[in-house]
């Protein structure tokens, strides 16, 4: 399964603060960002993808997330 998500992510060392939290939420999946892309994309690949739980993750964290369709 794969989820994308725009996020407002900037910078790298957010990013590793997210990827290293969804971790522990999605243990085994692939955590990617590209944030040259103009949506900030959080690509996520796993067994199981969960959006309400990447969202409320990252919402925890201040940053916005929407799944993209």
């Amino acid at each position: 399964m794969i989820e994308v998500f725009k996020t407002n992510v900037q910078n790298e060392s957010v990013a590793e603060e997210i990827r290293s939290a969804l971790r522990k939420e999605l243990p085994g999946s692939a955590i990617h960002f590209d944030l040259e892309d103009c949506d900030h994309v959080l690509r996520i690949e796993g067994v199981s993808v969960n959006p309400a739980l990447v969202i409320s993750t990252l919402k925890k964290r201040n940053v916005h997330c929407e799944v993209m369709e």
